[in-house]
């Protein structure tokens, strides 16, 4: 006689991996890639970027690296 063997019915079964993220995980580092690259952009309207001219040289010269 024969037993009879019961399968489980759970997400995790599946084989692969059943995770969820809230909408906000995925908008706050966006929006937050998006302000840096607005940002390297247009130095002038970081205010820190006036203080160190070594770091808004290095940003105007990536700028014209990437123009050209």
């Amino acid at each position: 006689m024969s037993a009879s063997t019961q399968t489980r019915h759970h997400p995790a079964d599946r084989g692969g991996v059943d995770i969820r993220l809230p909408w906000w995980a995925l908008a706050l580092p966006a929006l937050a890639f998006v302000a840096l690259l607005a940002l390297m952009l247009n130095p002038t309207d970081a205010q820190a970027a006036a203080g160190d001219p070594a770091i808004s040289h290095l940003v105007e010269r990536a700028q014209q690296l990437l123009g050209h």
